[in-house]
């Protein structure tokens, strides 16, 4: 079967963490999140893109990452770990220069006495319910933790995509109560928190998705196009039917295009009979259902039949296509599958 091409432009990812860097609030370091192997789309080769670019500490979620990150950029960069210090990891925390952002008691007793002098940071828990230590834990042990000198203290954002969300406010008054008056570095905004402003920003923020051209960054330069190969176009009558569960019916004869790429690549069912494919600038129907690995489209209006239709690109970027499938543009990313031939444009070796 014909390899569909997934094209990275780094030098759109190096501008995006640049522009999200120029709207960090001046004297604010921009960091760079390159878990889940950037998003999908390589962290070896992305993060050697955004050292280029000025990243200087990078965010991974677990230690493994940390690992390939370590052995892509080479000794100083920091990586920060955001799962902690998990059991298991002290050596390879150790070794390859990690830095554990902690996120309970049990991790801070584990890091402090298993690599005493070794850098951390901690979570702090403001509101999200999901990783840090709440208040209560917070207040309980800041004296011990300060005293071993974190380089961090960050927590995250829920609702930063949407700006006039209550909970913005109420989380940044939470990690103000929990914070004032240390002297650590701090660290609260992703994406949606640089473009809240720069009452989020403190001394650290940590672009994410905007670095790969998703929301809420509007401005950002589309990073990707997604070419899947035609592979057999066929003349389907009036009254004929495509595809699986006979979900779409011809109303007249048309000329319908099988193309290489399914759910096995990560082209979500919920794009059935709902997506449009681009040759060019001129959309093309998905038409019938998504299977594992080929989808039909009808390209009866084209002049010519295209070699390959593009299902991302700058006509139809990832948040467009999540929106279609009912999802958001972070699940098409990373479940871009392995099929793919990863082709990458711009940034250097």
């Amino acid at each position: 079967m014909a390899t569909a091409t997934l094209t990275i432009d780094l030098d759109a990812i190096a501008a995006n963490w640049r522009a999200l860097d120029r709207m960090s609030d001046p004297g604010t370091q921009t960091g760079a999140v390159v878990k889940a192997d950037a998003y999908g789309l390589g962290i070896a080769r992305v993060a050697r893109a955004l050292a280029q670019a000025g990243a200087r500490r990078f965010f991974v979620a677990l230690a493994e990452e940390g690992a390939a990150l370590r052995q892509a950029l080479g000794p100083g960069p920091q990586i920060n770990v955001l799962s902690g210090h998990m059991g298991g990891d002290t050596e390879m925390i150790h070794d390859l220069d990690l830095t554990p952002m902690l996120n309970s008691i049990d991790q801070i007793t584990r890091h402090l006495e298993s690599l005493p002098g070794h850098p951390f940071g901690i979570q702090l828990d403001t509101g999200m319910n999901r990783l840090g230590l709440e208040f209560p834990e917070w207040e309980a042990v800041a004296p011990l933790v300060l005293d071993a000198n974190p380089e961090l203290v960050m927590s995250h954002l829920a609702c930063a995509d949407e700006p006039e969300h209550e909970m913005n406010a109420a989380q940044l008054a939470q990690f103000l109560a929990m914070t004032d008056g240390i002297e650590v570095p701090r660290s609260f905004a992703a994406t949606g928190g640089i473009l809240l402003g720069p009452d989020y920003h403190f001394d650290l923020t940590r672009p994410g998705i905007g670095l790969y051209g998703g929301r809420p960054f509007e401005e950002a330069r589309p990073a990707l196009r997604l070419a899947l190969p035609v592979i057999q176009i066929r003349e389907v009558a009036a009254g004929e039917t495509v595809g699986y569960s006979n979900t779409w019916t011809a109303e007249e004869p048309a000329l319908i295009a099988t193309v290489s790429g399914g759910y096995a690549d990560g082209l979500l069912r919920g794009l059935s009979n709902a997506a449009m494919l681009f040759d060019g600038a001129t959309p093309c129907p998905l038409v019938g259902r998504v299977s594992m690995d080929l989808i039909t489209v009808d390209v009866t209006h084209l002049k010519d039949v295209p070699q390959t239709l593009d299902i991302l690109s700058e006509h139809q970027l990832v948040d467009d296509l999540a929106d279609v499938a009912g999802t958001i543009g972070y699940e098409i990313l990373t479940s871009l599958g392995p099929r793919y031939a990863r082709r990458y444009t711009g940034g250097k070796a």
